[in-house]
């Protein structure tokens, strides 16, 4: 293997063939096979626990019926959230936490993944100056939760208040027309939710944790769980002293007595030319509400989501969400409330929806939007620790809080939790990233990683090519997805390594390349 295309940190790939290795190793019986933490759920809170629990010097296993982030972990806004919102709805411990794992994200583990993003909330005249009143004063007690959390200011700057031009200038795509300005306010952006998904359980196994894709929890025990292995219909039982549910949505159908109510939240994809240039993310405030606000996100691939609904699921949980055209009609007439530019129905060229996992309270009425977002640890009667509730935020918090939990439940010796200051692959200090020789984009995704990515175009230019006209993504990308990523099929590649599979005509035109990067010959080696 040439050096220059190996992972950063020794240990973290994973591929086909170290999934059958360690799915055999975990066989009936097999005295290697029994494991200190079965995790069941590769979201961020799974692969969070599983990174936690191998970072105490616990031996793991950490499997998933799909893929890594194969449910609500790729289908957020791909925010790292301050706590603003939680602030504002009188949630002050929960606001707090949010801003302090913000800032253990962008300074500590992951400030390759994490970066600041500016927004913008125009006063249009539908925005009265009491709201406006009250939104500066909210960004300025955001920014005291910046404080508090010991974020430097050089990563977070200050929120001020811009004129019409400035704001005009960061977004020209608003309407000009009773424009008095704006306010400017900044939080964490992802790369991608997805990737951050992917790092972690790269991180964690190369703490020695077994991460397995495609293997689905039939049952779950005190002792460990029956499993299906999905490529080959094979059923065995991973035998743990203790055992952790984080399967998101799916968590109740695992668990007795765990009750939840998802909640839909639905992007737009858009194309970036049909919003023209746009400098910072928007804010814009949806009408007859006090505090919640359409997001408006350029991705720097050509792309912009907007979102974001939050509206109450009932019946059985699919695996992938559909979007209502209620959704997406909403979200344009928001949009068509701030913008000088018509976006229509046609215009929107992909469309995504994620649920998330909130718990149900009974007192809890009325909308999903009005119930808490923080997380809750609960230990069943057999001795299965369920960890449900939270956000993409405070992933690492709610695996501390459950793995403080399972070692509790399963009477274990375990070191105090670590992962406040372990790096996830990829990371390196700002500075160090900022003098790799390689296209910007490639650090912004692969941090310390980059140059390897880089060396597989440089080694065969076939794959330095972009494999979809008008999308950065390369067949470098791809292949080194499936040596080091764990990616087995198309869709891994498509829609979870990359995001190209959010517009299905790009995603039609990539297949090619995905089925490719799965024959390609460096997957061999």
């Amino acid at each position: 293997m040439n050096p220059t295309s190996s992972p950063a940190l020794p240990g973290s790939s994973l591929d086909a063939r170290r999934r059958l290795r360690d799915l055999e190793r975990l066989a009936d019986g097999d005295a290697d096979g029994v494991v200190d933490v079965l995790v069941v759920g590769l979201g961020a809170t799974g692969a969070g626990a599983a990174l936690d629990a191998a970072t105490r010097g616990l031996t793991v296993a950490a499997i998933d019926a799909h893929d890594l982030a194969f449910g609500t972990s790729r289908w957020s806004s791909k925010l790292i959230h301050g706590g603003l919102r939680y602030l504002a709805s009188g949630q002050l411990d929960v606001a707090h936490e949010s801003a302090v794992e913000r800032g253990i994200l962008m300074e500590r583990t992951a400030p390759h993944l994490v970066r600041a993003q500016p927004f913008v909330l125009p006063l249009t005249p539908l925005v009265s100056r009491g709201q406006a009143a009250l939104a500066r004063a909210g960004f300025l007690a955001g920014d005291l939760l910046r404080v508090g959390a010991r974020t430097s200011r050089s990563t977070l700057p200050q929120p001020r208040t811009l004129s019409a031009v400035e704001t005009r200038h960061l977004a020209p795509a608003l309407r000009p027309t009773g424009l008095r300005g704006g306010l400017l306010s900044w939080d964490g952006r992802l790369s991608d939710d997805a990737r951050l998904v992917t790092a972690i359980a790269r991180t964690a196994a190369a703490y020695g944790a077994r991460v397995l894709t495609r293997t689905r929890a039939l049952e779950l025990h005190r002792d460990g769980a029956l499993v299906r292995d999905e490529i080959t219909g094979q059923e065995l039982r991973i035998r743990a002293r203790t055992v952790v549910n984080a399967a998101g949505v799916w968590a109740g159908g695992l668990v007795d007595d765990v009750r939840l109510r998802p909640s839909r939240g639905t992007h737009l994809v858009l194309r970036s030319e049909d919003l023209g240039r746009l400098s910072a993310g928007l804010h814009i405030p949806i009408p007859g509400e006090t505090n919640r606000f359409v997001l408006v996100l350029p991705q720097g691939d050509g792309r912009v989501y907007v979102g974001l609904t939050d509206e109450p699921v009932d019946g059985d949980i699919p695996d992938v969400p559909e979007v209502p055209e209620t959704d997406i009609g909403f979200l344009l007439d928001v949009l068509g409330s701030a913008l000088d530019v018509a976006v229509h129905r046609a215009d929107v060229v992909g469309a995504f929806a994620g649920l998330r996992p909130l718990l149900d309270t009974r007192d809890a009425a009325g909308r999903t939007a009005d119930i808490s977002r923080k997380h809750a640890v609960l230990t069943s009667p057999s001795g299965v620790v369920t960890v449900v509730g939270g956000k993409l935020t405070t992933y690492r918090r709610m695996a501390q809080d459950a793995v403080d939990a399972a070692v509790t439940a399963g009477g274990l010796a375990a070191g105090p939790c670590r992962t406040a200051s372990v790096p996830l692959v990829g990371a390196a200090r700002p500075q160090t990233l900022a003098r790799l020789d390689v296209p910007a984009r490639l650090v912004y995704r692969y941090g310390s990683e980059a140059p390897a990515v880089h060396a597989l175009g440089l080694e065969d230019p076939a794959l330095a090519r972009p494999v979809v006209p008008g999308h950065p993504v390369t067949g470098a990308e791809l292949v080194w997805a499936v040596r080091h990523e764990g990616a087995l099929d198309t869709s891994d590649l498509l829609d979870r390594r990359t995001r190209i599979g959010l517009v299905p005509e790009d995603r039609a035109a990539a297949e090619e390349a995905a089925r490719d990067a799965l024959a390609h010959p460096a997957r061999l080696r």
